[in-house]
């Protein structure tokens, strides 16, 4: 099947930027490496959500991407959304730089997400331990920072 290559930039609120690129071969995980910029020094949550749907900014993309109906969680548990990926750690600059690897979010088939869109959080993904009520669905990571649909790249 070759190699798939994806971008999604990001732009939102107070200056908030990034751009991440996704790259799988063949059949293996997709590789995901970001560069943000105008965040909050921290942790942020990071996600990929379930719609490419940005007509009311970043709060049309949906939930997160859970083909499998899973309980949110962090992107090592066993019980995952596919689109959890954690958190990125900004510097006191304000920027953020993130390189992972996950099997659960592919460029091609059935639970492609190509289309979907990327979200940074306002507030730290607490990975569904938080014992907050929203920690099993968000990681309780509040607002939507900035936001970018995922498209196919050359």
């Amino acid at each position: 099947m070759g190699s798939l290559k994806a971008v999604a930039v990001l732009t939102g609120k107070e200056g908030v930027t990034g751009v991440v690129n996704f790259a799988q071969e063949g059949t293996g995980p997709t590789t995901v490496t970001a560069k943000l910029s105008g965040l909050q020094p921290g942790l942020h949550g990071f996600h990929v959500h379930a719609l490419g749907d940005t007509t009311n900014g970043c709060l049309s993309t949906g939930a997160h991407f859970n083909p499998h109906g899973k309980e949110h969680g962090a992107p090592e548990d066993e019980s995952r959304h596919a689109g959890d990926l954690g958190n990125v750690i900004v510097r006191d600059d304000g920027t953020a730089e993130l390189s992972v690897s996950d099997s659960h979010i592919p460029l091609s088939g059935p639970h492609s997400i190509i289309g979907r869109a990327v979200v940074v959080h306002a507030d730290p993904d607490d990975l569904g331990k938080g014992g907050h009520e929203l920690s099993k669905t968000t990681g309780n990571a509040g607002g939507r920072l900035a936001c970018g649909v995922i498209g196919l790249q050359g």
